[in-house]
């Protein structure tokens, strides 16, 4: 069973998931003459970093495609409420690094990207 889904379809369990929270401040936050900080969060979004290793030409163009619309609904373990969620996400910049491209062998070293919530 894969770890995360895109808009319903399973896609490879990455090699590393490394879930974030984000405060989101207003923008009149910041600091005072008096050094004090006025955070004034107004919400926090989630951002996850996805990371696969050693991928076939094949199997990176499939997590790629999966990730490519520009809002996608992922299912994913969120370390927070502690249970499987389903929130709305845009992809970051994409990166797709070569390993070795010879006869018979191609593969990436890693594709990675971040998920930034909605």
């Amino acid at each position: 069973m894969s770890m995360i889904s895109v808009d319903g379809v399973a896609v490879k369990t990455p090699s590393s998931f490394s879930w974030g929270l984000q405060d989101i401040s207003d923008s009149a936050a910041g600091r005072t003459q008096d050094t004090v900080m006025h955070k004034n969060r107004v919400g926090q979004k989630r951002k996850i970093s996805l990371s696969w290793k050693g991928l076939t030409r094949e199997e990176t163009s499939k997590v790629l495609k999966a990730f490519n619309p520009e809002y996608i609904k992922v299912t994913y373990p969120d370390a927070m409420s502690g249970t499987d969620e389903t929130r709305t996400f845009y992809v970051g910049d994409r990166s797709a690094p070569v390993k070795i491209w010879t006869i018979g062998n191609k593969r990436y070293e890693s594709v990675s990207f971040d998920l930034i919530e909605r």
